[in-house]
């Protein structure tokens, strides 16, 4: 999984909460980037799409339901891996 420079994001809700997030890591399923979010305010792993738009700039999409499991199961096979 590649390792962000920067590794903390801030999540901004439509509801106008936010939420700060480490960066855990950027990684590829099914043929798309994908980045893994670690919440410590919820103790949460959130995972989104990761779409980049140019070198400093990106956008986060929610991964379609029919996706999300093939997207999860890529992201633990990483887990797994570094914890060997």
């Amino acid at each position: 999984m590649e390792q962000e420079v920067n590794n903390k994001i801030t999540l901004d809700y439509e509801d106008g909460s936010n939420v700060e997030c480490e960066i855990l890591g950027v990684f590829e399923a099914i043929g798309k980037e994908y980045i893994a979010l670690y919440c410590e305010e919820t103790d949460d792993i959130i995972l989104y799409r990761y779409v980049e738009i140019d070198e400093q700039n990106f956008e986060l999409e929610d991964i379609p339901e029919e996706d999300f499991d093939a997207v999860s199961e890529v992201f633990e096979s990483f887990v797994e891996e570094e914890e060997e």
